[in-house]
């Protein structure tokens, strides 16, 4: 089964507003075995998405279309409709009650006409309720292709996604099973983790499709299974990662999407009733932004010093000036120091701390741009590790901020009893 996803908007397409449905929509139709083979994002403009429409007829089993459902004259998506079915818009008493409850009921103010004309929708369309806003889905279907739309709203969207038309399209469709699974590795590029595994990968079955997710400092290994087996893909799928840990086992770290090194790190903690805190400079404090975004996290977390001038350094801090006057601000000596401080003032079993030249210029250091030192203090140790990691300034963070908990993970691992 296949299917295909229109976002219709021209906010899309200026770059005014970043496509998040599309990603939505595809994830929860992948879980159910809909395997999206496209995403278009188009105009709102009535002859562009009728000859989308007509491009897309009997090539895919779905198309699910999001946006132009809202109630003034830019959203022309219902009378597009009518004109592809050759139907005519009716008034829905369903959707026209739920209309007036909400607007009258729930925001306590007069319904107008523009709210009313929401209850307006092609005749022979089949409605997919909408709890959560005024206007609904619908589900109509020419020949082989059945067509969705969606509001773009994303929560009213995701509404429906969820509670109408996944369950809709499993009572109604035969589908494939379609399993994943990802192996997070950190530590090396992907051009080496591609060597390492090469003959591994040159011997996977037919049915399992592996693909390289590269990010700054790890890269993600998504093996895909399709068949009509869901125990003998599952059991495949188990047996081929067993092979690939014997393999690079150590730097896999993980596995699934949302194991992220951070989400890792935060169990081990858990685990051990450890703590843990960040001095941060050049990265901003995005490495306590990447451990506290993990739910439960105040757990073990407990904060940090983002210290990114020189005279934060010194005076937030307290490190010492005549430190920095020797080593430099981007130095060893100075990583060190910030970690052993903040782990002193937040009173930590462990403490990160970065300081580096992420660029475009060199700043309070003489250090080349893209040198970084990240310091790890733990119960007993201080570990300062230095890397260069080029440019751009962006990737100098996020490899830093990667880094910075790869290490850390290891060296929790070590005082492990």
């Amino acid at each position: 089964m296949k299917a295909t996803i229109v976002t219709i908007g021209d906010e899309i397409l200026i770059g005014q507003i970043v496509d998040t449905n599309s990603g939505f929509i595809a994830k929860s139709l992948d879980r159910i075995g809909v395997e999206v083979t496209e995403m278009i994002s188009i105009s709102d403009e009535k002859n562009h998405i009728l000859d989308t429409f007509a491009k897309l007829q009997n090539k895919v089993d779905v198309v699910i279309v999001t946006g132009g459902l809202g109630p003034t004259k830019d959203d022309v998506t219902k009378k597009t409709f009518c004109d592809y079915f050759n139907d005519e818009l009716v008034v829905n008493p369903e959707v026209l009650a739920h209309v007036t409850q909400l607007i009258e009921g729930f925001y306590k103010r007069p319904i107008s006409q523009i709210n009313k004309d929401q209850a307006l929708v092609p005749s022979t369309c089949t409605i997919l309720h909408n709890q959560v806003g005024t206007a609904p889905g619908m589900w109509m279907k020419k020949e082989n292709t059945v067509f969705i739309s969606l509001p773009g709203v994303p929560y009213e969207m995701k509404y429906l996604v969820e509670n109408e038309i996944i369950p809709k399209i499993v009572r109604e469709y035969k589908r494939p099973y379609i399993i994943h699974k990802t192996i997070l590795t950190y530590g090396q590029g992907e051009s080496m983790v591609a060597e390492r595994i090469e003959n591994w990968e040159n011997n996977l079955p037919e049915f399992i499709k592996l693909a390289y997710l590269p990010n700054p400092g790890r890269v993600r290994l998504r093996l895909s299974a399709r068949g009509t087996d869901k125990e003998f893909l599952e059991s495949a799928l188990e047996e081929n990662i067993k092979s690939l840990a014997a393999i690079i086992g150590d730097i896999i770290v993980g596995y699934e999407e949302d194991e992220t090194i951070e989400s890792v790190v935060g169990k081990i903690l858990t685990r051990q009733n450890k703590t843990l805190s960040t001095a941060e400079s050049f990265t901003g404090g995005k490495v306590g932004y990447a451990l506290s975004a993990i739910p439960g996290s105040s757990k073990y977390y407990k904060g940090t010093i983002v210290s990114y001038a020189t005279e934060a350094k010194v005076n937030v801090l307290g490190i010492s000036q005549d430190l920095i006057d020797k080593h430099s601000v981007v130095s060893a000596e100075v990583a060190s120091a910030m970690a052993l401080k903040v782990k002193e003032i937040l009173k930590t079993d462990y403490a990160i701390a970065t300081t580096g030249n992420a660029g475009p210029t060199k700043g309070d250091s003489n250090a080349e741009i893209g040198t970084v030192f990240l310091a790890i203090a733990t119960p007993n140790d201080i570990i300062v590790e230095e890397f260069n990691f080029g440019q751009p300034r962006e990737k100098v963070i996020d490899r830093a901020t990667i880094k910075s908990l790869e290490i850390l993970q290891k060296e929790i691992l070590k005082n492990v009893q």
